[in-house]
């Protein structure tokens, strides 16, 4: 069998459906809308062997009724979380051989965006949903600043060449915040003009790597003092705990 090749498919304004191809087999990630998913089925004359959810959200899991009315397939998804058709549910430590694609994945319980969100990571890929974004981080809808820091930790510690398949196209508009957080980070200019070269040619700025963002998301920089010192004027006061720094980042994005 070939290595599963990863494919966007796009939905909604800005959102991706990961699609793992093998062979004449298809895995989706966070289908939200299910025509995408079978148009490109149709297209490529392949079918759908399992569906893997990262949370509840609609533009995540929207899809996966009309997909199973076509399609007799495993949905996998998180333990505490209510998911249309779950199948399999699962929780941090957790490893699953993924249906029809030579990979396996171990499961993280990565809380913050909502209270039971998972994400995937095996074979050198992240797929984390809404938890990580490229140069950004979901908003906290159901959990705390200090579940999601948590949850930001473990994906920090991942081997730095992990690529990073975050769910929406959020890239430049969270480097116009990273810029305000981090200015005097010269990283953020390489990064904003890989960013803009892919999205020029109709490509996704994704996946991005760990390493990556260790250098550019204001998110997983609260110990750079130059991120430390923008949040401490940001907040009127000294912060000095990387979690402090990432709870008012959070906050003063949420407005910005």
């Amino acid at each position: 069998m070939d290595v599963p090749t990863i494919i966007p498919l796009r939905a909604f304004q800005d959102n991706y459906i990961w699609c793992l191809r093998q062979d004449s087999a298809a895995v989706v990630v966070d289908p939200g809308d299910a025509a995408p998913v079978l148009d490109y089925l149709a297209n490529e004359g392949v079918r759908l062997t399992a569906i893997l959810t990262t949370h509840h959200h609609a533009d995540h899991v929207g899809g996966n009724t009309r997909l199973l009315s076509k399609y007799n397939v495993p949905v996998f998804g998180p333990a505490h979380e209510k998911i249309p058709g779950i199948t399999q549910t699962l929780r941090e430590g957790d490893t699953i051989e993924v249906p029809g694609i030579s990979l396996n994945l171990r499961v993280l319980d990565v809380p913050g965006h909502t209270a039971g969100h998972i994400a995937y990571y095996g074979g050198g890929v992240l797929f984390c949903g809404d938890t990580l974004f490229s140069c950004g981080c979901g908003r906290l809808f159901e959990g705390s600043a200090a579940q999601m820091y948590s949850s930001l930790l473990k994906f920090a510690a991942l081997p730095a060449d992990t690529l990073v398949y975050c769910a929406h196209e959020y890239t430049l508009s969270n480097l116009r915040f990273a810029r305000a957080a981090d200015p005097g980070n010269p990283a953020l200019d390489v990064r904003e003009t890989a960013a803009r070269a892919a999205l020029s040619t109709g490509n996704p700025s994704l996946p991005s790597t760990i390493q990556s963002e260790l250098a550019t998301n204001p998110f997983l920089r609260g110990g750079d003092a130059g991120v430390a010192a923008s949040a401490s004027r940001h907040a009127g006061r000294n912060l000095t705990d990387p979690a402090e720094v990432f709870a008012t980042l959070r906050r003063w994005k949420d407005g910005f």
